[in-house]
């Protein structure tokens, strides 16, 4: 089959960790005899550079007319440490997600028993975890009404949802719970908020489309707490833009390195795939970033296009890699090993899956190819 993938590299690791991507993709096209044509385009701080716009309109084009985005990451420190600036890279993103309707994140959260000593949190409590976060990302405060008094000294932030922006999210969450352990969370703060309880009346009423997915409710604060205490507990959890932020942020401590997190944004038309750890600048060019994140946002867009059987070997070769201790030096401190060389274990997996536990003794060995 064949898919037309836009790329945007990003800044800073962005364009390395998707390199590897690309070569997991590639890897996959040639076992399972696909063809993956990328277009490679500009957002972020890179695009202002050249072009003065964060989303210049050909990017914003490449990404409706293709079959899937890939993203690596958005950010330079000559913005990000300057709050006076006016155009911005991140505004490149939340342009493209509003143009694209990409109006569903999806956050899994796994902890990879191979790194469950890396977590800051228990063993005990940790091992099983594997959640999956359903985030609203086009409405409520983020896109709200905005206002500041003339004399600076009140600032009003509007937050709205309608049941429609409600309903689309919650058919999303719902099928993935029917998918998974047909459980799903509704995280809001309905003992205060107007629009908790207009998500809780609309969730609690789709349900009866489900019978098969038991529901429950979790007010925010308790959620965030329970994550710490006792992640085991959930499945699939659904909410709101601004709560999901800052769940998703708190999860990722969970798995024991942020290098591991893939996400996707889905709208009706459109979908991209990227890794959620930032453009980390410090590591630009180094070749020490952890891929393993980008590379399962490879693994979710190949989901996405209904390839579960690729999607499911590239799991499995993070997995191995993990297993074999072939990771970078945010896992693996002392016998690390560089972005690029990850990468193509990944890509040898793929192409040699009963075969790479003889191809990690020829790595030390120093006689593997991919050494």
């Amino acid at each position: 089959m064949k898919f037309n993938i836009t790329v945007i590299p990003g800044d800073g690791i962005g364009p390395e960790v998707t390199e590897q991507a690309k070569k997991a993709l590639e890897a996959i096209s040639e076992v399972y005899d696909h063809t993956f044509v990328y277009e490679e385009v500009l957002m972020g701080a890179c695009a202002i550079d050249k072009t003065g716009n964060p989303l210049p309109e050909a990017t914003l084009t490449s990404c409706k007319k293709s079959d899937a985005i890939l993203f690596g990451a958005i950010g330079d420190p000559k913005y990000d440490n300057d709050p006076t600036a006016k155009v911005r890279p991140e505004q490149g993103l939340l342009k493209l997600r509003k143009e694209l309707g990409l109006f569903c994140n999806v956050r899994p959260v796994k902890a990879f028993d191979a790194l469950l000593s890396h977590s800051p949190l228990k063993e005990e409590r940790i091992k099983g975890t594997d959640i999956t976060i359903y985030r609203e990302l086009t409405g409520g405060i983020y896109f709200g009404i905005k206002e500041l008094s003339d004399d600076g000294k009140i600032a009003f932030d509007g937050c709205s949802y309608t049941v429609e922006e409600i309903e689309r999210m919650g058919h999303l969450a719902f099928k993935a719970a029917q998918n998974r352990k047909k459980r799903l969370t509704l995280v809001d703060k309905a003992n205060v908020l107007e629009t908790s309880r207009l998500w809780r009346k609309t969730i609690t009423n789709l349900a009866t489309q489900y019978p098969d997915v038991t529901v429950d409710t979790m007010f925010v604060d308790n959620a965030a707490m329970q994550l710490i205490l006792n992640p085991k507990q959930f499945d699939v959890i659904l909410t709101e833009n601004l709560f999901g932020d800052i769940l998703s942020d708190e999860a990722s401590v969970i798995g024991g390195s942020i290098g591991l997190l893939a996400s996707a944004s889905v709208g009706t038309d459109n979908a991209l795939f990227e890794p959620i750890h930032g453009s980390f600048p410090q590591a630009k060019g180094k070749d020490i970033a952890n891929p393993l994140a980008s590379i399962l946002s490879a693994a979710m867009l190949l989901k996405h296009l209904e390839l579960h059987k690729e999607a499911a070997v590239i799991e499995r070769a993070v997995q191995k890699s993990l297993e074999l201790g072939i990771t970078t030096q945010d896992i693996n401190s002392e016998n690390h090993f560089t972005t690029s060389k990850v990468g193509d274990f990944v890509v040898d997996y793929i192409h040699n899956q009963e075969d790479s536990n003889i191809n990690f003794v020829n790595v030390h060995m120093g006689q593997s190819t991919i050494i």
